[in-house]
């Protein structure tokens, strides 16, 4: 009877943990947003804080999202996904083969190399895992194209961009993440 009271008391301690690390990483969002840090300011994410996040913007469909820092300038996010109930958030109906493919919830990893220097970033997909299945090279960019920048249309993948609030520079370490304010 004890193991069946602290399933949901061990539930609800992992809830509030998630929800003690998304206030700090709100508020530092928050202060990189309101473009009134300081120049030369660095401000750390922890990958708690990370996930927190995920967590907490995920959109329908994507469940216990984690961010994993392994090396330098490599990050991995995992999750439990149903591509099916996110196109269908983001307003969009996946024709028929998109949803006998990918319905149902199925767990995802990515890893992807950050670099990022004088205000601009670069984001390289180097490796999706969908159930098991490793998708790499012409399918990877298939899958990318086809799926991914419909789905979000201003993202932006294996090509530069700006960061934008006067962002110097995204650190991605084994630690966490930096941020560091340019002038």
């Amino acid at each position: 009877m004890r193991r069946i009271t602290a399933i949901p008391l061990l539930a609800a301690a992992v809830m509030c943990a998630a929800e003690g690390d998304y206030a700090p990483i709100k508020r530092k969002l928050d202060s990189i947003e309101s473009d009134r840090l300081p120049p030369g300011a660095r401000v750390e994410f922890s990958p708690a804080e990370l996930s927190a996040y995920g967590e907490k913007e995920a959109p329908a469909g994507v469940r216990n999202p984690r961010i994993h820092l392994g090396t330098p300038e490599v990050v991995t996010g995992t999750a439990l996904i149903d591509f099916e109930k996110v196109e269908q958030t983001l307003g969009q109906h996946p024709g028929w083969l998109m949803s006998k493919l990918l319905g149902g919830e199925r767990p995802v990893s990515v890893t992807a190399r950050i670099r990022s220097s004088d205000g601009r970033a670069t984001v390289e997909v180097q490796r999706v895992e969908i159930s098991g299945v490793v998708i790499d090279g012409r399918t990877l960019d298939f899958l990318i194209q086809n799926l991914l920048l419909p789905m979000y249309p201003t993202a932006v993948v294996g090509r530069p961009f700006e960061l934008g609030h006067r962002i110097q520079k995204v650190d991605v370490r084994t630690a966490g993440v930096v941020v560091v304010i340019g002038r």
